[in-house]
């Protein structure tokens, strides 16, 4: 079909207006490696060979003392002979016993022997874990390997509380029925033009907004932005699959009131002319009141999911099918027909997101859900 050039002029204000509340929001991770080293102990084994010492007593040594012994004989009687002096012969001394030295033995040293010990096994190598599937909340697409970004869009009933109203797929080489073109100036930003059907195309499965200078502008920098403007609704949930070339031109990705009464106004997905973070916002009261959140690290040239739900109770931002912020300020909450905008926007003239080179933002698809409350 036929790109068709409608004059849709956004009366955005400039960022600065209004009040501007920011919401704090988490978006982290974390990594640990652990090592380990085992010492085997080195074990001496000495053996000693002990023995008991020998104490000698000294001998007893007896001493005989000779003793006198009578003769009796019977017969005539002889005259006694003279007696011969008895000599006493006394007994030799005992040599003097010399005292026992004590006896030492020295134990004959045993070899020591030195048992290495033994090598550790080596561990073996554990098999490669798989990848674990990615553990979302939210839809993030279907992973596919034909389609440009590898993920084709969510299926009808992933999302618990909401019907699948809408998808765009942006095969061929035409828009979808009911996708309209921005050609003009966006309220609130002079120096900013949207080009028309000129800066936007359909190829290869992918939806493209180019920003470049257009000579038919004076080679001022022009965007490319379209809205499903043929599908409205009051509360729903939307996820778009999309990535930017670079640095540059903001890029935006938002719900607008059916019926142009702006505010109110839901960025889920603003880059601010960047291409590392990301901002949410909502816009409301007629002073222009504004609640924020900023995603920050993020490469916004790889392909990311971003949604957003809107219910009565609040709006909730995801990226990748995980939450990363939220607003349930009531006063916030718009509460009328709204539809899904895709759009880039120079603010050249006010010295930010103004190009240095030409920058696409680029479209994968795009998924609508009703809300069933």
């Amino acid at each position: 079909m036929p790109m068709s050039t409608n004059l849709r002029i956004r009366p955005r204000l400039v960022k600065t207006l209004g009040a501007l509340t920011l919401v704090t929001t988490l978006f982290s991770g974390v990594s640990i490696a652990a090592h380990a080293s085992t010492t085997q102990p080195v074990i001496k084994l000495t053996a000693l060979a002990t023995q008991t010492p020998l104490i000698q007593k000294p001998s007893d040594f007896p001493v005989s003392n000779a003793a006198a012994r009578d003769r009796r004989h019977h017969g005539p009687a002889v005259p006694a002979p003279t007696p011969v002096p008895t000599t006493t012969v006394p007994a030799p001394s005992a040599a003097p016993v010399p005292a026992p030295v004590p006896t030492t033995t020295v134990p004959t040293p045993v070899p020591t022997t030195t048992v290495p010990a033994p090598a550790p096994a080596p561990a073996p190598t554990p098999a490669p874990a798989p990848a674990p599937a990615p553990t979302t909340t939210f839809p993030i697409g279907v992973p596919s390997s034909t389609s440009p970004s590898g993920y084709a869009p969510p299926t009808a009933t992933e999302l618990a509380g909401f019907t699948q109203s809408a998808v765009a797929d942006f095969s061929g080489s035409t828009l979808p029925s009911g996708w309209q073109v921005y050609s003009g100036k966006p309220g609130g930003d002079p120096g900013a033009q949207f080009g028309g059907a000129a800066h936007v195309s359909v190829a290869g499965g992918i939806l493209s907004l180019n920003t470049f200078q257009d000579p038919n502008y004076g080679n001022a920098w022009v965007t490319g932005g379209l809205c499903d403007c043929g599908f409205s609704q009051t509360y729903g949930a939307y996820f778009v699959r999309s990535r930017v070339t670079g640095a540059g031109p903001t890029n935006v990705e938002l719900l607008w009131p059916a019926n142009n009464s702006w505010p109110p106004e839901i960025d889920f997905n603003e880059t601010d002319g960047s291409s590392n973070f990301s901002t949410a916002t909502t816009h409301y009261s007629p002073s222009n009141t504004q609640d924020q959140v900023k995603l920050s690290n993020i490469d916004m040239t790889q392909w990311h999911t971003w949604g957003v739900l809107w219910t009565p109770k609040g709006i909730t931002y995801t990226v990748d099918g995980k939450v990363w912020g939220s607003d349930t300020n009531a006063a916030a909450i718009p509460n009328l027909p709204m539809t899904l905008d895709l759009q880039q926007q120079t603010w050249c003239s006010s010295g930010w997101a103004c190009p240095t080179a030409p920058q696409s933002m680029q479209i994968d698809w795009a998924a609508q859900y009703s809300y069933n409350g």
